[in-house]
């Protein structure tokens, strides 16, 4: 099926067909309306190969997403499907670059004018693809916010807020014996700024309800032995804030075998819940909007000089039966 099938079929010229899918013509909204539905009659597709050189566009965007073993693939697979969607939406397809090909991979897909713009997830506090994108002058965004913010366009969930959000919900229950269950410590050494911006939140509530906290960075496989140790130096300890979703399940089942269940123990958690957890208060990890939020911002880019900023969603915490007042 060729365009000029679509053409003889509306009874219009080629070149106005050609007009109407590029948009770079004003057409008769009865004359697009004729030539649509005889797209649609023919099941004409655009040839994207075509529609890229007419437009100087390649139609795909990038997205470097983090894969390594301390991510949680489960929820950067969530903000992958959700920048995919959105992309499809804008008639973009998505290539995936990984976390590792760092600086190199976006001069690569800049050079080659592979893409019309990028999207960059995990982002740390000093990250060494920020200068990369100042440089290259991509069109981009970043899901996450380095310490570097200006001439730059991020988004993603106020993680200050919900550290601070956390802290405040427990301290209103009357609890002032607090653990704070995080990220793995590669994340923390790597500075990754979501992990950073709880923690910040977490100690600044803390200090101001003058309650007492502790944080703990955590992996799967030390869940089991931090629950141990908690139970023997904390004592008083009354609430839990758990910030690493594979690490949840172990730990209250550890908490558990001592006879500490939710909401005796009161129990909140940033993200997701695993599956067979028990109903855990929460602040919930909005990956569809925030995914959703940075391709709008990245077709603004691409379509026009857009609006660097900073955009934080506000976090939700919404309340279960894992929290309770302190007995």
């Amino acid at each position: 099926m060729r365009i000029s099938d679509v053409a003889r079929h509306a009874g219009v010229s080629p070149s106005t067909v050609s007009y109407v899918l590029s948009g770079k013509r004003s057409i008769s909204e009865t004359t697009r309306r004729r030539v649509r539905e005889s797209i649609d009659a023919l099941g004409y597709q655009p040839h994207a190969g075509a529609r890229s050189l007419a437009s100087r566009r390649s139609n795909v965007i990038a997205l470097v997403i983090p894969l390594r073993g301390d991510v949680h693939v489960p929820v950067a697979m969530r903000f992958a499907v959700s920048v995919v969607t959105a992309a499809r939406a804008h008639d973009h397809d998505v290539l995936l670059l990984t976390q590792g090909e760092g600086p190199d991979g976006l001069r690569r897909v800049s050079g080659s004018a592979m893409v019309d713009g990028v999207i960059v997830m995990d982002v740390e506090a000093d990250d060494a693809r920020v200068p990369v994108l100042r440089e290259l002058g991509l069109p981009s965004v970043l899901i996450g916010v380095p310490e570097d913010t200006e001439g730059l366009t991020c988004v993603d969930l106020d993680f200050a807020a919900a550290g601070a959000a956390c802290v405040h919900h427990l301290a209103d229950l009357g609890h002032t014996d607090l653990a704070f269950v995080g990220q793995p410590p590669s994340v923390y050494e790597r500075r990754t700024g979501f992990a950073e911006r709880t923690t910040t939140g977490f100690e600044r509530a803390a200090a101001e309800r003058g309650v007492r906290a502790t944080l703990h960075p955590c992996s799967p496989d030390t869940a089991h032995g931090l629950a141990e140790d908690l139970l023997r130096e904390r004592p008083g300890l009354t609430g839990l804030i758990v910030h690493n979703e594979p690490s949840v399940g172990p730990l209250l089942e550890s908490f558990a075998e001592h006879g500490r269940t939710p909401p005796e123990l009161s129990v909140v958690a940033i993200g997701p819940v695993p599956p067979g957890a028990p109903p855990l208060t929460s602040v919930d990890l909005p990956a569809e909007e925030v995914g959703a939020r940075a391709v709008g911002l990245l077709m603004d880019k691409i379509d026009g000089p857009g609006n660097p900023g900073v955009t934080l969603l506000e976090p939700r915490l919404t309340s279960r039966e894992s929290t309770a007042p302190r007995a």
